[in-house]
């Protein structure tokens, strides 16, 4: 179960709020868009206490399958969690270090073998493998934090990284991953990428949206407080949340990025008001953008999901008209505030 918390930040920063673990059948429906990117890599899950996540267990049960050459994930220190979900790492009293002083540790496999001889490489396996020391399983020496020098020593170690980071730390993440070099596919609210620091990757195609996006659930922790709506119990007593606008966010081309956006409206001036400082037409639907039209237009962010970059060029965003060089107004018609709209144009009308 993949976090959205990370580091000493978790209660500081991030909040008792920021603690979101990602369903297992979330990752494999979007994981299997990029299976050709991972043989002979190495993966990096550097917010995921292997305790808890999902996102360690599908890559340690797909290891074979995907041709890995190495999976690392590491723990950061406080995890609510640690030592509770899995009975996976009772390794030389480390079990016991994590789970009394929750000390933050890594996790490296370069194999997982059919050891219990059942057919499937699974868990058991790499349990199996751990007490063997064909796999390592560490303590950590600072807190776990993704920006602490040890962990962005594993960083350059990777070919990619695959997680769900701290959605509160996202504007500092997100181009923390782009300017490390690596591959990445990591989870996120689509409002993030109106942030200052990551639009300007989004305007440059170095960074864009998965194949999956919209309403996800996730589990939480049992202090989450009851909702009226986006929540549940199950059976088992474990609390839902379901959050809107969630996204991919990746570096790794994909076939559904180069798909043509069918457009079926004609431009006429009535149906497509301007904004009142600044030459450019609202579009409050994606479905709604004119095939006809050449000059720049202020569509929903939920475009993203949409955008092909031979089809549509991004050229900023209608937030506060202040942000940054490409913020280029309010959206504004006859005085009355729009949400925000990212700035397009057709390449080819």
């Amino acid at each position: 179960m993949a976090r959205a918390g990370n580091s000493n930040l978790h209660q500081s920063r991030a909040g008792k709020t920021d603690e979101f673990y990602t369903q297992l059948s979330t990752i494999e429906d979007e994981l299997r868009h990029y299976r050709h990117y991972f043989k002979d890599k190495v993966v990096l899950c550097n917010a995921d206490d292997p305790y808890e996540s999902n996102f360690f267990k599908y890559f340690a049960m797909s290891f074979n399958a995907l041709g890995l050459k190495k999976l690392i994930a590491t723990c950061y220190t406080g995890s609510p969690v640690a030592g509770r979900q899995l009975s996976l790492f009772d390794v030389e009293n480390i079990r016991e270090q994590i789970t009394e002083a929750k000390q933050p540790y890594k996790i490296e496999i370069t194999e997982v073998s059919d050891e219990n001889k059942d057919g499937a490489f699974d868990l058991t396996d790499v349990e199996y493998l751990l007490k063997n020391k064909k796999n390592a399983l560490s303590l950590l020496n600072g807190d776990g934090d993704f920006r602490s020098s040890e962990c962005m020593e594993l960083m350059r170690e990777c070919d990619i990284v695959v997680t769900n980071p701290p959605f509160s730390l996202n504007k500092e993440y997100l181009p923390m991953l782009i300017n490390s070099g690596k591959h990445f596919l990591v989870l996120g609210n689509i409002n993030h990428a109106k942030f200052v620091d990551n639009f300007v990757y989004f305007k440059e195609n170095k960074i864009w949206l998965g194949h999956n996006s919209g309403h996800f659930w996730f589990m939480v922790p049992d202090y989450y407080e009851e909702k009226q709506t986006d929540f549940r119990i199950d059976a088992t007593g474990q609390k839902w949340r379901r959050m809107g606008n969630i996204c991919w966010f990746t570096n790794m081309d994909i076939d559904k990025r180069h798909q043509t956006l069918d457009l079926f409206r004609r431009y006429t001036p009535e149906s497509y008001p301007k904004y009142d400082d600044y030459d450019a037409i609202n579009i409050d639907k994606t479905s709604e953008i004119p095939e006809d039209y050449d000059g720049v237009m202020g569509v929903p962010i939920t475009f993203l999901a949409k955008h092909n970059p031979e089809q549509f060029e991004i050229l900023g965003v209608f937030n506060h008209g202040c942000d940054s060089e490409f913020d280029f107004a309010v959206p504004k018609i006859n005085g009355k505030d729009k949400y925000t709209r990212i700035a397009i144009r057709h390449i080819n009308p």
